[in-house]
């Protein structure tokens, strides 16, 4: 029962990945053992975070995440573990008690960005107010909140207002509050 059970759960997160973080959205989305949307973004609870290759401590590590806060997306879900995506498309194992739901979220680089070009950063969710900063590609940043396509975040020494198809972390048109 169990396996069938596992086989389920890899079978909603493969058509997760098949319809992409736009799926996430709408309020039909799958739930998970938690209860919970899948395909959802969450982000690392802990300074320490192994990634493994299937859902049980006896499976291998194949790698650590050491970033607290940088977000993830659950894109299936297996008893007390998440299988998870991050922003590169890795994608492995994890225990839920080392997740938060707080949203977080990776600024992306602009289309056609050279290495030292900046996303900008807005006093408010329009285009033409004043820049109060500009990020570079990477930085992480707290998800305050979300609607019309601009996302209000913070991080350390900034706060403000950026076009959320500027953000991983959080699926286009999402409302977050």
């Amino acid at each position: 029962m169990a396996q069938a059970r596992l086989v389920l759960i890899l079978a909603l997160g493969a058509w997760a990945m098949v319809l992409g973080p736009a799926a996430a959205a709408p309020a039909d989305v799958p739930k998970g053992a938690s209860g919970l949307p899948v395909p959802r973004f969450v982000s690392l609870k802990s300074e320490r975070v192994n990634v493994r290759s299937g859902p049980t401590k006896d499976n291998d590590v194949n790698w650590v995440y050491t970033r607290v806060g940088l977000p993830v997306e659950i894109i299936a879900e297996y008893d007390n573990w998440r299988r998870i995506r991050d922003w590169e498309g890795g994608e492995g194992w994890v225990l839920h008690s080392l997740l938060s739901g707080r949203r977080t979220a990776l600024i992306l680089a602009p289309a056609k960005a050279a290495a030292d070009d900046y996303v900008p950063l807005h006093a408010s969710a329009d285009r033409t107010s004043a820049v109060t900063a500009r990020l570079q590609a990477g930085v992480l940043a707290g998800v305050k909140h979300c609607a019309d396509s601009w996302c209000r975040i913070a991080g350390e020494g900034f706060d403000g207002w950026i076009e959320q198809d500027r953000l991983w972390g959080v699926y286009p048109g999402e409302k977050v509050d």
